[in-house]
C-alpha cells in the first residue's frame, strides 16, 4: 500500500473514516482487557486513554493513567493482552525492576513470546495493513 501523501482527498477521508473506528473498537476492547486483568494484578487506575503514538505500545503515569496505542487492535489478542498487562502491572511496580517482571510472569507465563512477536511485528500493525489483508482497498478506482 503506497504511503498516505499518495490518496486522493476521498481515500484520506476513507482512511480517516476506518481509522476513527478502529480507534472506537480499540477503547471497547482494551477497556474490556483492562477491567478482566486489573483484578489479577492490583494498583488503582484513574482512567485510561487510546492514542496514536508513534514509539510506545502503552505507558502508565504515576496518577495512574493507563495509556494504550490504538493500533494493538490489529494485534492477536495474547499480544493486546500482554501490554495491558505490562501497563497494569506498573501500578504496583513503577519500573521494569526484577519484582515487576516477575508480577507480569505471574499472570502471563507465556509473555515473552507476545513481547517478541510485538517487536517482530509491531511495524505491520496500521489501518492500512489491516484492510489490505481483509481485502478492503484504499483506492477508490
Amino acid at each position: 500500500m503506497p504511503q498516505n501523501t499518495y490518496l486522493t482527498p476521498a481515500e484520506a477521508r476513507r482512511l480517516k473514516a476506518f481509522t476513527i473506528r478502529y480507534r472506537e473498537e480499540a477503547r471497547r476492547k482494551i477497556e474490556e482487557r483492562v477491567a478482566f486483568y486489573h483484578p489479577l494484578t492490583g494498583g488503582r487506575y484513574t482512567s485510561v486513554t487510546i492514542r496514536d503514538q508513534k514509539s510506545r505500545w502503552g505507558s502508565c503515569s504515576s496518577r495512574g493513567t493507563l495509556s494504550f496505542n490504538y493500533r494493538l487492535i490489529f494485534a492477536p489478542l495474547p499480544v493486546l493482552d500482554y501490554v495491558v498487562v505490562h501497563e497494569l502491572c506498573h501500578l504496583t511496580h513503577m519500573n521494569h525492576s526484577r519484582e515487576f517482571w516477575d508480577k507480569v510472569a505471574s499472570v502471563m507465563p507465556e509473555y515473552k513470546v507476545h513481547r517478541q512477536w510485538l517487536k517482530d511485528h509491531g511495524q505491520e500493525l496500521s489501518p492500512e495493513r489491516h484492510m489490505e489483508k481483509l481485502g478492503i482497498g484504499l483506492k477508490l478506482e
